[in-house]
């Protein structure tokens, strides 16, 4: 009975609709999904379509009461609609049936052993070098990366690096050898003039999705607080900053709106620092353009309250800031393709640490024998690489293993544009009966 009964629960909480319409827009794929509504629900649906790499243009968000009913404009890597039917069969299958959350860890970084792989957590002080240091450590215990994802943002690091034992090519579990890795690890990370001591710990047993995994741990950090260091830019001020701001409308929900450059899993780094924060999303609207990226949310804590202090708002601004900022493409974009081998990125890393160059953001992957890894680098002060430093670098490397693919400081600008709050939201809260809110006071 008890199983029974478990799976009526599970057949209740799935979603009772999921519509993949490719005729109602001329220029995306229109997912509709409606549901039982539960908190964390809207992660999980962007979690779904940002792991199948599909670009969200554009969402309608409404989960007012028990039900959960959201709108996606989507398009392929290409900005194409999705027309393979096994692909659209298995995005409807994937939200159908997805499971819910693991329980959060955020307060556990360390190494997690699993059968395949040993995975590594890392968190410490940024600075030049750093993952150099990390990957030669590794080699030398004879730790052969097999994928990993290093985030920099505000004078801090972090990093979850999957890794292999050598000689076995599986996961490392001998509790002794293990100890030694994090031990090597954290004196590592420990800069001598950190503040914030580097932790490392014996993580519980359990998957956890790397980047929302990436989030929690720049967020226990505290990343979101500004920092200034003598030599280092930080990020920039001013229109290249994304602009958040906060409104209450009579005591019922915060207005969030931002506005940023537009890049490939943007909606899925704020819902998942909103759903960390938690703050539950009732209605949201995103639009985004060639350049720039609009969104708004009118959002609640799960206590069923608006923000209500100075402190707290300022502190949600600060933390969305940092959401959008941590996987900014900031710098140079090089993208390595090579055979694989025990401490190539050791090898990579030691060559742009003598050339001066300093890692921001790195995807590390391997497959079949073949590594193929990407790399956002500038100079130690954050300006950009001085191509003669890339060409040696290419040289030493390789010209066809080391390719550059893009550099993000020749970007253009997002236009700056003033908008009135509930620009795009006007007319949906009116045919939702929402037509009598009245703004009563402003934090900006």
């Amino acid at each position: 009975m008890d199983d029974e009964f478990a799976k009526l629960v599970r057949r209740v909480n799935q979603p009772s609709r999921v519509v993949i319409d490719n005729n109602a827009c001329e220029d995306a794929t229109v997912i509709q999904v409606d549901s039982v509504n539960k908190h964390g629900i809207l992660l999980e649906v962007v979690q779904v379509l940002t792991d199948m790499n599909l670009t969200i243009t554009k969402a309608y968000i409404s989960s007012d009461g028990g039900w959960f009913m959201d709108v996606f404009n989507v398009v392929d890597n290409d900005g194409n609609k999705i027309r393979d039917k096994e692909v659209m069969d298995y995005i409807q299958s994937r939200i159908e049936t997805s499971a819910g959350f693991v329980p959060s860890r955020r307060g556990s970084v360390g190494v997690m052993p699993a059968e395949e792989h040993t995975s590594i957590e890392l968190a410490g002080t940024d600075r030049p070098g750093l993952l150099s240091e990390v990957c030669a450590v590794l080699a030398d215990l004879h730790c052969n990366v097999v994928n990993a994802e290093i985030w920099t943002h505000n004078a801090r690091a972090a990093a979850v690096v999957h890794v292999t034992d050598d000689s076995m090519g599986c996961a490392i579990s001998d509790p002794k050898r293990l100890s030694t890795i994090k031990e090597l690890l954290c004196n590592v990370l420990k800069g001598s003039d950190d503040l914030k001591t580097a932790k490392t710990t014996l993580s519980a047993p359990g998957v956890m999705h790397r980047e929302r995994r990436l989030h929690q741990i720049m967020f226990a950090d505290r990343d979101y607080e500004r920092v200034e260091k003598a030599g280092v830019r930080v990020v920039e001020e001013g229109s290249s900053r994304p602009q958040v701001t906060l409104l209450n409308i009579e005591k019922d929900y915060t207005v969030v709106t931002m506005r940023s450059k537009d890049r490939p899993k943007l909606l899925f780094d704020i819902v998942c620092t909103l759903t960390d924060m938690q703050y539950v999303v009732f209605h949201g609207m995103v639009n985004t353009g060639r350049i720039e990226a609009y969104q708004e949310f009118y959002i609640r804590h799960v206590d069923g309250l608006p923000i209500s202090s100075e402190a707290e708002r300022v502190r949600v601004i600060q933390c969305l800031e940092a959401a959008i900022e941590r996987r900014a493409s900031e710098g140079l974009e090089l993208e390595l393709c090579t055979d694989d081998r025990l401490g190539l990125l050791s090898d990579i890393t030691r060559i742009f640490r003598e050339n001066s160059l300093c890692i921001r953001r790195a995807l590390i992957s391997t497959k079949g024998g073949k590594a193929k890894d990407t790399f956002y680098v500038t100079d130690v002060t954050g300006n950009p690489v001085d191509p003669k430093i890339i060409d040696s670098i290419r040289a030493q490397i390789g010209h066809t293993a080391l390719q550059v693919k893009r550099n993000s400081s020749l970007a253009p600008k997002p236009p700056h544009q003033e908008t009135t709050m509930g620009h795009f939201f006007g007319n949906l809260f009116k045919a939702r009966t929402f037509q009598n809110f009245k703004l009563i006071r402003s934090y900006s």
